[in-house]
């Protein structure tokens, strides 16, 4: 690769830094001098070069002068400051100007060696030394997904792969990438048998290794830290996978510390009409049904199916005898982002406030119904890029901004997740059968029972049961339910959307954030 590498070197003493240069042509390297930055300037016009150093003290142009030049017409140029300097005006300066390194004169050929291996090779470099850690880690992964037989077992596993799956997604070795989504599948597979397997006995109870789930996190993370002394915020992101989360820490670090990054299990159906209703009412919905009858819609009721989240908070609140003021707002564009920061000077004084937001879910939807956006979300990858993007210009970041100051306590956490779906699953229904691709409700359902949990009688896992004969299906895995008829037009518009409601580490494995501001 170094043989492709042009290299300019902006130098009035440039004569004194000959074996420099031979030093890099001997290594492959096409170096081209000039003696000021009026020089350096035209010679970008006329070539293209991949690195340049630049003296920051020469006659004519400064090097922060030359820099500014450079950057106006190509900011994507790797600029490397060498000075005689040590002033931290000068550095700071630098620095500010987005240079990518800044070495201290004289410097060695080794120094310049590696400084421009990092900046031109370190993708090559860093993609090699990531296959090779992954491939070693390959075979502990396969045993650990081999032997898990705990929900923790299978948190640790998927923070595992998640870790992985974003490392390697910018990964130039296309086989490696291949190992490893084969690997997670079938450690998808594994999990899915295992929910299925232990899901009855964890919502009823009587599993002691039963995990923290959608109806009992905020009993066990919230209720016992909330007063009068200190705000409370609880920030719920409709539909945020764990890796998504990882992709907007680094702008959340800038104000707080993450006290705790753990994961909990989504209720079955992963969808917010069931797990975002039971994450408030600390129910699960066939309780909540029974109940409150007026706060649930049902799947063929007409109506939004969380309209009164804000109710069932109320009465989970009352129910542990916690009575305390606290505010419940739901985000669903832009202006209502702005009113909630405008409020923030009244919330801070309140002991409890929830906000929820809606953006990634929409953004999923979106992702299902529009060309455009499926191209710039097409895989884990840009979905996450498009995700961070918005984070880092959003209204709830500047919230957060606020926050911090305030000295808040708070949290972050999602009620359900979403997969990439890839395989199509026939199944048959009648008309009262939901249209949700990964779980259906229904009387007459015919499908196969391969790679699928069925709950005959939904009230075993506490859900309504609309009719006598309905049941639940839940797909596993990256599969998707489709009715055969326009079977392949059906599959192929919804294939590789990203979708929730059944079974799959993406859905059911979600982030429970605890911050702590700087």
């Amino acid at each position: 690769m170094s043989n492709n590498i042009r290299i300019l070197w902006a130098d009035d003493e440039i004569d004194l830094l000959k074996p420099h240069v031979l030093f890099l042509e001997q290594k492959g390297y096409k170096v081209v001098t000039v003696k000021s930055g009026n020089e350096a300037i035209e010679e970008l016009g006329n070539h293209l070069y991949d690195i340049v150093f630049l003296d920051e003290n020469m006659p004519g142009l400064s090097g922060l002068e030359t820099l500014a030049a450079i950057h106006s017409k190509d900011t994507a140029l790797p600029v490397v400051m060498i000075t005689k300097s040590e002033e931290e005006h000068i550095m700071d300066s630098a620095i500010g100007a987005k240079i990518q390194d800044y070495l201290i004169k004289p410097v060695n050929p080794m120094q310049i060696l590696h400084c421009v291996k990092r900046l031109t090779e370190n993708r090559k470099l860093t993609s090699a030394k990531t296959s090779s850690d992954y491939l070693q880690s390959f075979r502990d992964i396969s045993m650990q997904t081999l032997n898990a037989s705990t929900a923790e077992d299978w948190i640790q596993i998927y923070q595992q792969l998640t870790l992985w799956d974003m490392k390697l997604s910018e990964n130039e070795d296309a086989n490696v990438q291949e190992i490893f989504y084969s690997q997670k599948a079938e450690a998808n597979l594994q999990f899915c048998k295992f929910v299925a397997k232990n899901y009855t006995d964890w919502v009823n109870g009587s599993d002691p290794d039963k995990p923290l789930m959608s109806h009992t996190i905020l009993k066990e993370r919230i209720f016992s830290v909330i007063n009068s002394k200190r705000p409370t915020f609880l920030i719920v992101f409709d539909n945020l996978r764990y890796d998504q989360w990882k992709a907007i820490q680094p702008a959340i670090n800038e104000y707080f510390r993450t006290q705790k990054d753990e994961l909990f299990y989504s209720i079955l159906p992963t969808s917010t009409q069931y797990a975002r209703n039971a994450l408030f009412a600390g129910l699960m919905p066939s309780e909540i049904e029974r109940k409150y009858p007026q706060w649930w819609v049902g799947e063929t009721d007409e109506g939004n199916k969380n309209d009164f989240e804000h109710l069932l908070l109320d009465e989970n609140l009352k129910r542990f005898g916690i009575n305390i003021k606290h505010s419940y707002s739901k985000v669903l564009n832009v202006d209502f982002a702005k009113k909630a920061n405008e409020n923030l000077v009244n919330t801070t004084r309140t002991p409890l406030n929830v906000v929820v937001y809606n953006f990634v879910d929409m953004l999923s939807h979106a992702q299902t119904d529009s060309g455009l956006v499926r191209e710039l979300a097409e895989n884990e990858l840009s979905y996450r890029s498009v995700i961070q993007t918005w984070f880092e210009h959003s209204q709830v970041r500047e919230m957060l901004k606020v926050l911090a100051e305030k000295r808040a306590r708070v949290f972050i956490t999602t009620d359900h997740g979403s997969i990439r779906i890839q395989n199509p699953i026939k199944i048959v229904g009648d008309k009262e059968t939901n249209t949700n691709l990964r779980y259906k409700v229904g009387r007459n359902l015919s499908y196969s029972s391969k790679d699928v949990f069925t709950v005959s009688n939904p009230l075993d896992i506490f859900l309504p049961k609309d009719n006598v004969t309905s049941k639940y299906v839940f797909a596993f895995g990256d599969n998707f339910f489709a009715y055969p008829n326009n079977f392949n037009q059906y599959a192929n518009y919804y294939r590789n959307t990203f979708q929730h409601g059944g079974i799959s580490m993406e859905e059911m494995l979600i982030p429970f954030i605890t911050l702590s501001p700087k």
